[in-house]
């Protein structure tokens, strides 16, 4: 939300199970601690490696500036650009969760299996990601966090 609040662009993507080696192998290898301020600095237009997608896993940035599949859903929205297609195209071919953030609407996304669901406020993309992460015994908002690697 603070990137979209500053109109700037973001592509994160979570793995789950499914490996995404050969989307890691596209982009810059970080292998760093999940951070707040790292994502800012990544997706700020300054940086070389804003452009892509970052691969997140067990809470590390693996890589940064990863070239993802677009889909070729001829039914996508028109209004939906490059990113948009990227996360859809991936969330296709695997189970990875993926975070959108446009630049020019300031909508945030989530995507999975093809499909891609607003999320119109914080509480909403946290409720989401706390069911798609944690088992419904263990469902506190810090439980998500700490799977991410943030606590």
């Amino acid at each position: 939300f603070y990137l979209s609040k500053r109109r700037i662009g973001a592509l994160i993507v979570i793995e789950r199970e499914n490996g995404l080696r050969e989307f890691i192998e596209s982009g810059f290898r970080l292998n760093a601690n999940l951070s707040k301020e790292l994502l800012i600095s990544i997706f700020m237009p300054v940086s070389p490696l804003h452009d892509g997608g970052v691969i997140i896993y067990k809470g590390k940035i693996q890589t940064a500036g990863c070239i993802l599949p677009l889909s070729q859903n001829p039914y996508i929205s028109k209004r939906f650009g490059t990113r948009h297609r990227a996360a859809i195209g991936l969330s296709e071919e695997t189970d990875a969760v993926i975070i959108v953030v446009s630049e020019e609407t300031q909508e945030i996304s989530l995507v999975q299996h093809g499909a891609l669901t607003a999320m119109h406020d914080e509480i909403t993309l946290t409720n989401t990601l706390r069911n798609i992460f944690l088992p419904k015994a263990n469902s506190s908002i810090s439980g998500w966090k700490q799977w991410l690697g943030w606590s």
